[in-house]
């Protein structure tokens, strides 16, 4: 974390600022920017629920073995358990809270856009 607490990490799909992390929890604004995606995924470990905050978003994720998409709404949330298959895509610039388990390096892509590493 830096001085102010906050940490910037730059992302193709926008940024996300940590405002939060300990050894138990860890707290996310991600802002994806409209016509953006992030990947594909599920995670092993961590456990999330998301909030969006602001924009309309498409979430898709996978519910007894078939994604599901669905549009989000600013106040709407869902939480997100190990091994859920999950995707999200801006409409509009989003503004999504995050509260999750720390493990931030827990992320199996299954697809991804902008060419990042993913299962086979």
């Amino acid at each position: 974390m830096s001085e102010t607490g906050v940490t910037r990490v730059e992302k193709p799909w926008g940024y996300e600022l940590h405002w939060a992390k300990t050894d138990r929890y860890v707290g996310k604004i991600l802002h994806v920017k409209a016509g953006h995606a992030l990947s594909l995924q599920y995670h092993d470990r961590k456990d999330e629920t998301i909030y969006l905050y602001a924009g309309k978003m498409l979430f898709e994720i996978e519910r007894s073995g078939t994604l599901t998409k669905r549009t989000m709404e600013p106040g709407e949330s869902v939480h997100v358990t190990p091994g859920t298959v999950h995707r999200m895509t801006a409409i509009d610039d989003c503004d999504i809270l995050e509260a999750s388990t720390p493990e931030l390096d827990d992320v199996v892509r299954l697809e991804d856009r902008y060419g990042r590493d993913t299962k086979a």
